[in-house]
């Protein structure tokens, strides 16, 4: 105790001789977590018992950075009039604002603070996105679907998402943390009466005014978390509808500055302790106003910046995070950018409703030449809840990435006992150009039924009454379709492109085993297809690929 007197009564005779000059904020680095209220032998003080069940499960230990910030230190610093903006555990920081510029000159001659680093230089994240009126809206839906859902009928069929929706697998149980820059009227707005309802929405956190009031800011994550959560059946479904929800800010879309990594970090931390299982961004930072903060392209290698440490770190503690490619490949800057960057994140590009790569969507590789993006989902013209009440559309990778981890969340979901890295790797191994990824989609768009073993070879229907094989797949000149039924029934079998153009239509009578072909269909352009088989009341849809 004589020993912290003594350093408080050091940073006194410190502030005492300052001039109060200048205006901002600081990133300080601290040098350790001694003095410290929690042990790592007691994580259930500062954990929840999610996030401590979900390290028991992927067999990670409680370590030094799961520990809060020293208290000791916060208050050493707010003694000295400093006011506390943020802090990071797992990083060890601490932000802080004061007009004091003599105090900032000097302050890493007290001995817990490493190092500092200004925060006060605007940002520019890609929130960038476009909207347009209701009568553009592309769809591929008919009211006796199993699942209508409406005008995402596209950016989830392309993913083939309703063969996990399809078997019961739409999110339950897994709680995804939507880090962005306000929720405006999810408490209201039509798309959101399911999870509302049902106290899909666990609670909201704002790291940018300090309280828990997200509904007032931007409609950006709003729109994000319609492409997951929404259920209006006919209009919009989203990836995961019965998934549960945390709604945290971190981005100040009318100021920015970089303090807002620092907000991001402590959100993800804040995700990570009451127990989290997937987070998804759709921000990323690249230059600043002021040049001498500006990230370069060298330093995309996912060691560098402040964010993507964090969000490397958030992986290591069993979530899965997905961040946006980002929207900057029309720009001078062209590549992805922080955190998409991180080894362990799954960083998501955007195509249209073609499966074609979006001109704007941010281009890998990573500086240290790893695959980036990962995959891809449908960014241009992204069905989302409008803040009118009606369903529009929109643009950028911010819409791709929820779309995708969604879909993350039902595949977790069928996979419980699987950790995070081997999501990825499922998700991975299921898209389309694995085999010869790229700089545009990484891996391409990935085929959840594929990743869940539920298309490989054969459907089941509801009903198990029917088994259905397909192959080719991917094909050139023809599909072949084996039906194998019990009841004699009427087959009709029609191919859609991607955008629910009926290109081919076949009507056929079927007893117990019988092959259809799909013949002279060389001359279709390379992409994906949509197979819809309806047997009796049953429907059955395939995603399958043209090649050549």
């Amino acid at each position: 105790m004589k020993r912290l007197s003594l350093l408080i009564l050091v940073l006194l005779a410190f502030y005492t001789s300052f001039a109060q000059v200048g205006e901002n904020s600081y990133r300080l680095f601290l040098t350790d977590k001694n003095y410290n209220l929690y042990s790592v032998d007691k994580p259930e003080e500062f954990l929840s018992q999610k996030a401590i069940d979900r390290r028991v499960k992927q067999n990670i230990d409680i370590q030094i950075n799961d520990l809060p910030v020293s208290k000791t230190y916060i208050d050493s610093l707010e003694k000295l009039r400093l006011h506390i903006l943020n802090k990071s555990k797992w990083l060890n920081t601490v932000v802080v604002y004061t007009t004091d510029q003599e105090l900032i000159d000097t302050i890493t001659h007290i001995g817990f603070i490493k190092s500092k680093q200004k925060t006060v230089s605007n940002l520019k994240p890609f929130l960038k996105e476009n909207s347009f009126e209701k009568n553009n809206l592309t769809i591929l839906s008919e009211k006796n679907d199993p699942l209508d859902y409406g005008y995402a009928t596209t950016q989830i069929s392309m993913l083939n998402g309703h063969v996990l929706h399809q078997s019961g697998y739409k999110g339950q149980g897994i709680t995804i943390a939507v880090i962005d820059a306000g929720f405006y009227n999810v408490d209201l707005l039509p798309a959101f009466d399911s999870i509302r309802l049902n106290n899909q929405i666990l609670g909201t956190k704002d790291f940018v005014d300090g309280d828990s009031l997200v509904f007032d800011a931007s409609s950006h994550g709003m729109k994000v978390l319609s492409t997951m959560g929404g259920n209006i059946p006919g209009e919009l479904i989203g990836t995961a509808p019965q998934a549960n929800y945390w709604l945290l800010r971190s981005e100040e879309t009318s100021t920015e500055y970089s303090v807002e990594e620092d907000n991001w970090v402590a959100a993800a931390e804040f995700a990570d302790s009451v127990g989290s299982d997937i987070i998804t961004s759709s921000l990323g930072y690249t230059e600043f106003d002021d040049p001498s903060q500006n990230y370069t392209y060298s330093d995309m290698d996912g060691n560098t910046t402040f964010i993507t440490k964090a969000a490397d770190i958030a992986a290591s503690k069993g979530i899965l995070v997905l961040n946006s490619a980002g929207n900057l490949a029309d720009d001078p800057w062209k590549y992805i950018s922080a955190p998409a960057d991180g080894d362990s994140v799954l960083t998501v590009g955007a195509v249209d409703a073609y499966a074609t790569y979006v001109y704007f969507s941010g281009l890998g590789p990573t500086f240290d030449g790893r695959i980036k993006p990962n995959v891809a989902a449908m960014g241009y013209q992204t069905a989302v809840q409008g803040t009118d009440g009606l369903i529009t559309v929109a643009n950028g990778t911010s819409f791709s990435t929820p779309i995708m981890a969604g879909m993350a969340a039902c595949l977790w979901q069928f996979y419980p006992d699987m950790n995070n890295m081997e999501i990825i790797q499922k998700i991975e191994e299921s898209a389309h150009q694995y085999s010869n990824p790229d700089n545009k989609l990484g891996y391409g768009i990935p085929d959840f039924g594929k990743a869940a073993n539920l298309t490989n070879t054969s459907i089941i229907s509801f009903a198990e009454k029917v088994i259905v094989k397909v192959y080719p797949n991917p094909f050139s000149s023809y599909i072949s379709i084996e039906l194998l039924q019990k009841a004699n029934e009427v087959v009709i079998i029609e191919l859609f492109n991607i955008v629910g153009r009926k290109i081919m239509y076949e009507r056929k009578s079927s007893n117990g085993f019988t092959i259809i072909n799909l013949n002279n269909l060389e001359n279709l352009p390379s992409g994906i297809y949509l197979l819809k088989i309806k047997i009796g009341n049953q429907i059955i849809q395939k995603r399958i690929s043209k090649i050549g």
